[in-house]
């Protein structure tokens, strides 16, 4: 099967849950309406940011239905299905065929995990069976999974095996199989990059399409370095990538997830606290957030809502 390659920045949203924990999707059609007037041109929901495995299956599923009503017109929703549970797993991707996602995309299960190729297949062309409507995009993100296989072996098996399979999103430094997978088959696979802070690296082996987290927070700047990068100006695509990378040292630095969400209520964009085993940033830590954020310059590229 041949699906449309997705293009552009696509933002990783977290989930947005009220003071106690439970969801908020009242706060999602904010969180949607800020990333596309931000240039965002779709979200990967519930996937690493959106803290997938803290939530239970049926929030999963309410939080998808809530971005499918609220999503902007021709924003794409990819919902990711992975999970530890294959059962659950395939009701996350049947589900997001009902209600019309653009795509799935899944981890693997990462408990007990596929140790090679064949095995990490078969896990994939479960799943995608069960949205067989759907493309299929893999999720790889082995600093998360511990699945290390590469990339450039498992699409042509994977192919062989899942008719909609469609690309994945490449979360790994690994630039070499990166590069690799990009080019095989004549570019026949949607690579979207997933390490924002090497954004511009990725657009140099052949990227046209990225999924990251601080695109919630900064796609104008990363939106200057792809559009630098396409008029031949490396000199300016590498200082907003540099930023950029600063920027991303920033949140690092207290934790990503939490940092996200703090930075996010920041620009006017609440979706509250993280769930534990995460702990939110507060008091004397967020006022040193905020100073480190003054010091990369965040006010200037940030998206507003």
């Amino acid at each position: 099967m041949n699906f449309e390659h997705l293009t552009g920045l696509i933002a990783a949203p977290p989930t947005a849950m009220r003071a106690d924990g439970s969801l908020n999707p009242d706060a999602i059609e904010r969180q949607a309406h800020a990333l596309a007037a931000g240039g965002v041109r779709g979200a990967f929901v519930c996937g690493t940011t959106g803290e997938s495995m803290s939530l239970s299956t049926a929030e999963r599923m309410r939080v998808a239905e809530r971005w499918m009503q609220v999503a902007p017109t021709d924003f794409a929703v990819i919902v990711h299905a992975g999970h530890t549970s294959l059962a659950d797993s395939r009701d996350l991707a049947a589900h997001a065929q009902r209600i019309g996602a653009r795509a799935i995309a899944a981890m693997p299960p990462f408990f007990f995990r596929p140790d090679d190729v064949e095995g990490l297949v078969a896990v994939g062309a479960e799943v995608a069976a069960a949205a067989p409507g759907l493309p299929f995009y893999y999720y790889h993100i082995p600093a998360m999974t511990g699945v290390y296989l590469k990339m450039s072996d498992y699409l042509p098996a994977a192919a062989a095996r899942i008719p909609t399979l469609a690309g994945m999103k490449f979360t790994y430094e690994d630039l070499m199989d990166f590069g690799r997978c990009v080019r095989l088959e004549d570019g026949r696979f949607n690579m979207l990059f997933g390490r924002d802070e090497i954004l511009l690296s990725a657009l140099v082996l052949g990227a046209t399409g990225a999924v990251g987290t601080t695109y919630n927070l900064a796609a104008p700047l990363y939106l200057r370095v792809m559009d630098a990068f396409a008029r031949g100006d490396l000199e300016s695509a590498r200082a907003d990538q540099h930023r950029a990378a600063e920027f991303v040292a920033v949140l690092m630095r207290f934790g990503v997830i939490p940092a996200t969400k703090a930075a996010m209520k920041l620009t006017g964009v609440d979706c509250g606290p993280v769930r534990l085993p995460l702990r939110p940033i507060e008091g004397s830590q967020l006022d040193k957030l905020r100073e480190a954020l003054d010091a990369v310059g965040f006010s200037e590229f940030c998206i507003k809502a």
